[in-house]
């Protein structure tokens, strides 16, 4: 499993001719860094005196917030190693028997499935990202000012995981023949990638406010 691989060994995997891991796996990475920061934000915040003197309903959302991102730490940290074995139904059905009409037609179906499934892995991961922005509000606004470039960190990386996962998404489209999947999938892809810009943008917006100040 690359997630439990030291650092150093991961980098070497990424930067070897084996085609895993991808783009699809270090965006999962890299948005799990982002939760990371956002986790690490949370607990310089907790508890000093500034936070003493937030209202009860930040605090709340502050709480809740922190426990979310954890969730999703562990949720792109398995994304990780499953984008690495997406592609696999893909591979597998263009190595079936193809002598026959009847084999030529099953085996074109499996290829079309195959890239239905290699989509769901960074679409799931893309998702995550996007929830990562929305959960990071809190943290730009009220998180420790002497982390809030961390908030900014983690703002880029996450918005870095989403976009990244959704290249992966778009390609895998592409070769797909089931137009209202490919209408349905598009659809998400678009709103995923306008939404996440306009969070990256307004979160960024906040941290160079209150960098600045």
């Amino acid at each position: 499993m690359f997630i439990e691989k030291s650092l150093k060994e991961y980098i070497a995997n990424v930067a070897s001719g084996d085609p895993t891991p991808g783009g699809g796996s270090v965006s999962a990475l890299v948005g799990s860094l982002g939760a990371g920061l956002t986790s690490m934000v949370n607990n310089l915040t907790v508890g000093k005196k500034a936070y003493e003197e937030l209202s009860n309903e930040i605090k709340e959302e502050i709480t809740k917030n922190a426990k979310e991102v954890e969730g999703l730490i562990e949720e792109l940290n398995k994304i990780v190693d499953e984008d690495t074995k997406a592609f696999d139904k893909v591979m597998e059905a263009f190595k079936l028997p193809k002598e026959t009409e009847e084999e030529k037609a099953v085996r074109r179906e499996a290829i079309q499935e195959g890239y239905k499934i290699a989509l769901e892995v960074p679409l799931r991961c893309a998702e995550k990202c996007l929830r990562l922005l929305e959960l990071q509000d809190v943290f730009a606004k009220h998180g420790n000012i002497n982390a809030i470039t961390d908030v900014g960190v983690g703002t880029l990386l996450a918005y870095a995981g989403l976009e990244g996962a959704l290249f992966n998404v778009t390609i895998n489209l592409g070769s797909i023949k089931d137009q209202a999947f490919k209408d349905e999938i598009g659809g998400k892809v678009d709103h995923i990638l306008s939404e996440g810009k306009r969070l990256k943008e307004d979160l960024l917006k906040i941290v160079y406010d209150r960098l600045l100040a």
